[in-house]
């Protein structure tokens, strides 16, 4: 059944090109943008993320947007002034290609936000929730803020709906950036100091997230609506390794270094922010999509993580 012709923006990315694909899959006609399109793929040129860009050639005919392209969170930022170029692309770009999309008669705005809205860090038995209130930290989870606020007056203003999802670390086959590290250090036998942390954090396979964007596509319930996504297991960063080691069929290699010298460590070293995702808790409560949209995650951590290390070893030759 064909469900209607959608537009996918970053459809080159990490999530956007698994979005691309999934919808295909679930019967949508998918226009996917892209800043760089690989040569012999379908995908089509989007102009640069910003406020000046034309985006209704590619909005024409369609009834969605899946808006998944974004300046990301980097480690080593090089810019003087980073929260303007956050601000450049994630807010004036994004809200740019809303309201082009609302002038272009799309019924429906799906924006890609983060779980970094909320905040960096949850306390014990304290899981982050749709309902709290945002506590942004860094220049990339402010700038996700202004732009779901600025969506959400556009939607009142013109009638497009507009659902936000906030995901936290997404995994997956290709997954890049820290995930793959530490595919890469388990793999390799690497003796990692990270055998004492009993943090909780929360994941969200790639496949559950292109689950919850397809059924918030056409949900009625998500028009409006912010809605948080998460495998529903929540692991410490040594289980994560184990589960990573057991997935690979590798033995993590961890030692046992209390949280606390490793914080001491980091901090010497100015990486304070690296202990902190490693030891510090980030949980997601998703009760809030049960509820809403019936939705739970469809695809199990141990599953998701089986299929992650399958395409690295099959992929990663680094």
């Amino acid at each position: 059944m064909r469900r209607g012709r959608v537009l996918v923006t970053g459809a080159n990315g990490f999530v956007g090109g698994a979005a691309l694909a999934g919808l295909e899959r679930g019967g949508w006609t998918v226009i996917g943008a892209a800043r760089s399109p690989m040569p012999g793929t379908d995908l089509r040129p989007s102009p640069s993320l910003d406020a000046s860009t034309n985006w209704a050639p590619l909005l024409s005919g369609c009834d969605a947007v899946v808006h998944a392209a974004a300046r990301v969170h980097v480690m080593r930022e090089t810019s003087s002034n980073p929260l303007a170029e956050f601000r450049k692309a994630n807010v004036l770009g994004t809200l740019t290609l809303a309201r082009q999309a609302a002038e272009a008669g799309v019924r429906r705005f799906i924006f890609l936000s983060s779980i970094k809205v909320n905040g960096e860090e949850t306390m014990p038995g304290r899981a982050f929730t749709a309902y709290d209130d945002p506590a942004p930290a860094d220049s990339y989870a402010i700038s996700k803020l202004e732009a779901e606020r600025g969506l959400r007056e556009l939607s009142a203003e013109t009638g497009m709906e507009v659902a936000i999802i906030r995901p936290p670390l997404v995994y997956g086959p290709g997954v890049k950036a820290n995930f793959r590290s530490m595919l890469r250090w388990v793999n390799r036998g690497i003796p990692l100091p990270l055998g004492a942390i009993h943090n909780k954090r929360s994941l969200v396979a790639l496949e559950n997230l292109i689950d919850l964007i397809g059924l918030c596509l056409e949900h009625p319930a998500a028009s409006g609506r912010v809605v948080l996504a998460a495998d529903g297991e929540d692991l410490s960063t040594t289980e994560l390794l184990q589960r990573i080691g057991r997935a690979l069929d590798k033995p993590a290699r961890l030692i046992r270094v209390p949280c606390v010298a490793l914080r001491v460590g980091a901090a010497v070293l100015g990486r304070g922010e690296i202990a902190q995702r490693l030891c510090g808790s980030l949980q997601v409560d998703t009760t809030g999509a049960r509820a809403l949209l019936g939705w739970t995650a469809p695809v199990s951590v141990d599953d998701a993580m089986s299929r992650t290390a399958r395409y690295f070893l099959e992929h990663d030759t680094a």
